[in-house]
């Protein structure tokens, strides 16, 4: 799964660092992060107010895809307090990393559904003891769990964001096989061409289908053909 740093992509009408500071002075808190998860592209996207060496860190040793907070938080409807997760073995592992950049354990992320099937993850720390952040946590949790839907609002609201979760992307095979078949090819045919099997076929085939939302391949044909995924014969 990939990564997409938002930082580096131009919202026009947003400052996402910005947003993420704010939010942190005004609850006394002293990181936030935005993670999304895009359904299509299979892409994990966001921006933090961590520092960027941490950042790095976090990114080549694919922390996102091990951290128990996000993983968890996906499948959740409501907040994950990173207290429960303390005795993972992976989360006591990022922290013991995340400690050399000042981050603290304590922690929140709240995930945001989002209409596509898209998934935001909004996260906040304080280094305080726990007694402290209970009474934080209740003072502060409603405010958090609204800016979170409106952080991830505005991300998927975004040019470039939206047109991936609406304009699904094949690979580049499925992109070849589905061109063959709009060429009149049957799917004997094309695994002759590319020498692969016709079980093989069939799988992309499949896989092209369920992306394009296709009850078959002739109407996948002409969905990919109308998004200009392919072009016609």
């Amino acid at each position: 799964m990939s990564v997409v740093d938002l930082s580096k992509v131009p919202f026009p009408e947003n400052n996402l660092r910005l947003f993420l500071d704010e939010t942190c002075e005004r609850h006394e808190l002293d990181f936030a992060a935005y993670a999304g998860v895009n359904p299509i592209a299979q892409s994990v996207h966001g921006f933090v107010n961590y520092p960027d060496e941490w950042q790095t860190r976090y990114v080549e040793k694919g922390y996102q895809h091990k951290d128990p907070a996000l993983l968890l938080a996906r499948r959740s409807i409501g907040p994950v307090d990173w207290q429960g997760l303390r005795k993972a073995p992976a989360f006591q592992t990022i922290f013991r990393d995340a400690r050399e950049f000042g981050i603290a354990e304590q922690g929140l992320t709240i995930p945001v559904r989002g209409p596509f099937g898209d998934i935001g993850l909004f996260s906040v720390t304080r280094d305080c003891p726990d007694a402290e952040w209970a009474l934080l946590k209740t003072k502060v949790l409603s405010e958090l769990q609204s800016a979170a839907v409106r952080l991830h609002d505005s991300v998927v609201r975004s040019h470039a964001l939206t047109r991936q979760l609406t304009h699904p992307s094949l690979s580049a095979r499925e992109v070849e096989i589905l061109q063959w078949i709009a060429a009149g090819k049957s799917q004997q045919d094309v695994a002759d061409i590319l020498s692969i099997s016709n079980r093989t076929v069939e799988v992309h085939l499949r896989s092209i289908r369920t992306k394009l939302s296709a009850l078959t391949t002739a109407q996948a044909v002409g969905r990919a053909i109308g998004l200009g995924l392919i072009c016609p014969d």
